[in-house]
């Protein structure tokens, strides 16, 4: 089954409950969560009190995506608040397997996320520690940017690395995600699909959100 996971970074911040509230209404199978320090990217979010906010709000599943320079230091916090999925990327981790170890002591789905430039192959020898891996379709740090074609060759190869070492995972994909490219995606098989100003940018979040199932 695809999954649906509107991205907040895209929402109206000076109404964030109501458009929680409005997504889920519409049909999401889970929140899709942008931490950005202003390092590793050039941006800055969310931080964890707005975060706990968030959980206490959402009845669906978090997906916290740590575009950080030190993402360890926010695994525990994480984890204690209930957020079920958790991505740091592999640019900026010396210790990936160390590192997915810890989520999944944790308790959470341990993923890996990977740049437009970054091979797939990079994350091979670690491939059955992981849980799902995000594959990001634009440049990290803004929304609102174009889908790069690139990631659909990415999908191809870590599929077969997967069927060859005989491993399901989910696969996910971030970035410029519409109506367009949904369709090749989910074919090639992904099965998380994370939109943001696709979906906040209509009046309609129902009809976009059935758009890309």
């Amino acid at each position: 089954m695809v999954k649906i996971a509107p991205s907040l970074l895209s929402a109206d911040f000076t109404n964030l409950e109501k458009e929680i509230i409005a997504v889920t209404e519409a049909g999401a199978d889970m929140l899709h969560l942008d931490v950005m320090d202003g390092h590793f990217v050039p941006n800055l979010t969310f931080g964890l009190p707005i975060i706990k906010q968030i959980c206490e709000i959402s009845t669906l599943p978090l997906d916290v995506h740590l575009m950080v320079t030190n993402p360890a230091q926010y695994f525990v916090d994480l984890a204690k608040m209930g957020i079920r999925y958790i991505s740091f990327h592999q640019e900026t981790e010396f210790h990936i397997h160390r590192q997915l170890q810890t989520l999944k002591d944790l308790g959470v789905k341990a993923g890996v996320a990977l740049n437009p430039a970054t091979p797939v192959a990079s994350i091979f020898p670690v491939l059955t520690d992981i849980d799902f891996v995000l594959l990001m379709s634009v440049n990290p740090g803004f929304g609102g940017q174009k889908f790069l074609p690139l990631v659909f060759d990415k999908i191809v190869n870590l599929r077969k690395q997967l069927e060859k070492i005989g491993h399901k995972i989910e696969l996910e994909v971030d970035g410029g995600v519409n109506e367009e490219n949904a369709l090749t995606l989910i074919s090639r098989g992904v099965n998380i699909l994370v939109a943001g100003s696709y979906i906040f940018g209509s009046d309609n979040y129902k009809d976009r959100i059935e758009n890309l199932r």
